[in-house]
């Protein structure tokens, strides 16, 4: 049984991704055909023995509490585990209002009634594998009040662009946070991940509302680095942080490497996800793919080029898929031609049109349209 609960932090407001984020939540997000980005943190989570996990939502909470559920195919106990999602019910129409922290204290009841010393806090734009367990005891060893996860990066002027970044000094001190702008080429990326004492916590939260509407935890634990002992914990394997709408493109392209995949992906700590009873997807005497992921309950007479189909699609004959990722339930007509596009739910694209965007700016279609 582990010493801590578990946060996974949706409630940001630093985070826009263009068109996918009008219909649901950034976790609630399909990643790489089968998966939402949620099932990242929840499975490090439930794999690290942590079974008592709050969700925080800011907006559009039904796909997401749809995808959720009771949180049972996460593998989390079943007698004494628990996720609970948590709304932020008074979300003002100014957006520097709707932070984190707003959240946290709308819920402060949910957090004070947690009886595990420890807790750790995940975000839900970010995906990664680790072993929060491995994590907490290095927390605890150390004598930290707090511990936080980075990953140096050497492409940070292109990259991970208005993610933190960690300052540390050589023994791995954390000085300050600050937001990658671009301006540095290697960085230690924040991951948004916390390791502290409970009581720490609830402290932050009411420092931080006192200070100021508009503060975030990133930001008051900067305010805190001079007080406080925190350190940072150096991530190995993959990362992809979902910041922006290229962001969200470039980590499903990336995974359909076989060799990227394997840093993420290990038989001995699986992914859960929520699953359906669906027919293998086939393939014609038409059909011609090529390094692709393609989910079950698939149709496939066309050409599929490095492209992420997720369940339910439909390639026509003659049709060609290049560079692209199709969500759930999208149809390729007879003929059409795509390329470096993502493809909302449920979109038919089924005249004989040439949808092509430019590699460095992917196109978006929007769910349910017909084209």
């Amino acid at each position: 049984m582990s010493k801590a609960f578990g946060i996974v932090n949706t409630s940001g407001n630093h985070i826009w991704v263009e068109g996918l984020q009008s219909y649901r939540s950034i976790g609630a997000f399909s990643f790489l055909g089968r998966y939402r980005i949620i099932d990242f943190p929840i499975s490090n989570m439930s794999n690290s023995g942590i079974d008592r996990i709050q969700v925080y939502i800011r907006n559009k909470p039904r796909s997401l509490a749809e995808h959720l559920g009771t949180g049972r195919h996460y593998n989390i106990n079943s007698k004494r585990g628990k996720l609970q999602l948590l709304f932020s019910d008074n979300s003002s129409e100014n957006d520097i209002y709707n932070t984190d922290i707003a959240c946290f204290m709308e819920n402060i009841d949910n957090i004070e009634r947690m009886h595990y010393p420890y807790v750790v806090i995940a975000p839900s734009h970010m995906v990664y594998s680790m072993n929060f367990n491995s994590l907490l005891q290095t927390h605890i060893e150390s004598g930290a009040d707090i511990t936080l996860l980075y990953h140096s990066v050497d492409n940070a002027k292109e990259a991970f662009l208005n993610c933190d970044t960690l300052n540390l000094n050589r023994q791995k001190g954390v000085l300050s946070l600050e937001k990658n702008r671009g301006s540095a080429k290697n960085r230690n990326i924040f991951m948004d991940t916390y390791v502290m004492k409970k009581e720490l916590f609830l402290d932050l939260i009411h420092k931080a509302k006192k200070i100021s509407s508009m503060y975030t935890l990133p930001q008051i634990v900067n305010n805190q680095c001079e007080e406080l002992d925190i350190r940072g914990v150096a991530h190995r394997g993959y990362l992809a942080a979902i910041t922006d709408f290229k962001s969200y493109y470039d980590a499903n392209i990336s995974l359909i490497d076989f060799n990227a995949a394997k840093d993420l992906f290990n038989p001995a700590w699986p992914i859960y996800t929520r699953t359906n009873d669906s027919c293998p997807t086939q393939y014609f005497d038409t059909a011609d793919v090529k390094t692709s992921v393609v989910s079950n309950g698939c149709l496939i007479e066309g050409t599929l080029e490095n492209s992420v189909v997720g369940r339910g699609c439909i390639i026509g004959k003659g049709a060609v898929v290049k560079n692209s990722i199709l969500l759930p339930g999208c149809e390729i007509g007879k003929d059409v031609y795509v390329e470096n596009q993502v493809i909302d739910k449920r979109a038919r694209l089924i005249h004989g049109n040439k949808i092509v965007a430019d590699p460095q700016h992917p196109g978006y279609i929007r769910r349910d349209d017909t084209l």
